[in-house]
């Protein structure tokens, strides 16, 4: 795989697996391309929520918006230009603000098997 470079308008957003909420992902680089890691944008609209149990570890990328991560050690926020991890195995609800959030993220090792 050789460097390249991404933008938000590189990816095709879906609705996130296995859930109502109007959340969407696209990856950009994953386990089809052969690299070791997933990476892509995330789009939640306004006040949506999503809880699950982690798959794989996850990096967000808070690019605008703001996004809350609650699990039973609390609750972490975050704007642009911050981060949160969410290790593999985790309970998290993932909480999208009123102004809704645009992430990016990189997951180890790729989510979409994972969820298979």
């Amino acid at each position: 795989m050789k460097v390249r470079k991404f933008a938000v308008s590189d990816v095709a957003l879906e609705k996130s697996p296995g859930q109502d909420a109007e959340i969407f992902v696209g990856n950009l680089v994953d386990e089809r391309q052969g690299g070791p890691i997933t990476i892509g944008y995330g789009r939640y609209d306004a006040g949506q929520s999503l809880t699950e149990t982690m798959a794989v570890d996850d990096v967000m990328i808070v690019l605008e918006g703001g996004i809350s991560v609650t699990t039973a050690a609390g609750t972490v926020t975050a704007g642009p230009g911050e981060i949160i991890y969410m290790p593999k195995g985790e309970v998290v609800t993932i909480l999208s603000h009123a102004e809704g959030a645009l992430t990016a993220y990189v997951t180890f090792p790729h989510w979409r098997p994972a969820h298979a």
